[in-house]
């Protein structure tokens, strides 16, 4: 379905005054955003203009009620300066799936991309050339209908932004296994991409952070045993030669970085198991020396190596080497840059 999508540019753009050496995590943005209203059961307008303070009324429900989801994905540039989304269309179905989740309605998907792709082409000359850095997008979908009242809402607004991103990790991490908070549970809202699951985990990961850790490892809700995920990522780990990575269940985030770093150690012969892990079977792991590797997946943070995992009085050694985590963060950057072949067929180019 071919949509027609208003344009409005700025003047002049700011991206001049960017320093790509040294850019600021998630305190700089484009010149533009994509917006489209929900109202009357459909969505309108959608438009691309200068990226601006939005009104929004003191009863917005998304401020009381929290429906309010989002997505996280990076465009790149290869090197004959055309654009590149990675995985769209995936980041376009997960966002539907937050909505059934958090009672909102489905936007459609081909307008997602549609949207992406005028954004981007827009703003092309803030992509950072580096390989490993991006320009970060955050599509959001949130409830500002004025209503004081426990219902779906009517009207909501999705937007995209973007932001120029370097890596966020460039050494190994120390993770906290958390005993004692719960991220998610099941039949809960772990599987969606809700603004709300993220502010239960903003304490918890301030004192991760006072113990010397950097991210927080979530455990289930009901034994604190079974492995979930990372604060900002999937987690996998690489056992006597086979890479296990917990389930999806229902309290586990279904990244697309998680997808695709499976489907690229398949794709080299490497044996993947998707089932529950526990803390122990780590530890063990660890003692007996067939805990060969461990990292972190996610659009954010890529691929991030783990050095460490504090649990109770335990610290879980993982490894000092990562050879094949390398060469997934290789290949993954390779195939984002245009330096290296995209065999799975990720990457979507943008050549208007």
């Amino acid at each position: 379905m071919e949509h027609n999508i208003e344009i409005k540019k700025i003047e002049t753009s700011k991206v001049t005054s960017l320093d790509f050496d040294n850019i600021p995590l998630g305190k700089t943005f484009t010149d533009h955003m994509f917006i489209c209203d929900y109202e009357d059961g459909a969505w309108v307008n959608p438009r691309v203009e200068p990226l601006e303070l939005i009104p929004t009324h003191p009863a917005a429900m998304a401020l009381h009620y929290g429906q309010a989801i989002f997505e996280g994905m990076k465009a790149t540039i290869d090197a004959e300066g055309i654009p590149m989304l990675f995985r769209p269309e995936k980041n376009a179905a997960r966002l539907n799936l937050s909505a059934d989740r958090m009672g909102m309605p489905h936007f459609p998907e081909d307008l997602f991309v549609e949207g992406l792709k005028k954004l981007v082409a827009l703003e092309k000359a803030w992509i950072p050339p580096m390989e490993g850095s991006a320009l970060y997008l955050r599509p959001f979908m949130y409830a500002d209908e004025p209503f004081i009242g426990m219902r779906a809402a009517t009207h909501y607004k999705f937007i995209i932004i973007a932001s120029p991103s370097s890596p966020l990790y460039t050494k190994r991490i120390k993770l906290y296994a958390e005993t004692k908070y719960i991220r998610a549970v099941e039949g809960g809202t772990g599987e969606a991409k809700a603004a709300g699951n993220y502010a239960a985990a903003i304490r918890p990961t301030e004192l991760a952070k006072e113990k010397g850790y950097d991210q927080v490892l979530w455990l289930d809700a009901k034994e604190f045993n079974y492995i979930q995920e990372v604060g900002t990522m999937n987690i996998f780990f690489k056992i006597n030669g086979e890479f296990i990575t917990p389930s999806l269940d229902g309290s586990i985030l279904h990244g697309i970085t998680r997808l695709s770093v499976i489907e690229l150690l398949r794709s080299k012969n490497y044996k993947v198991t998707e089932r529950p892990i526990t803390i122990e079977e780590i530890i063990q792991a660890s003692k007996n020396g067939t805990l060969e590797e461990a990292f972190g997946a996610g659009t954010a943070v890529g691929i991030t190596m783990i050095q460490e995992i504090g649990y109770k009085d335990t610290s879980i050694h993982v490894s000092d080497e990562s050879p094949v985590s390398q060469m997934v963060l290789d290949t993954l950057d390779g195939v984002r840059s245009g330096k290296m072949e995209d065999t799975l067929n990720w990457m979507l180019k943008i050549n208007d």
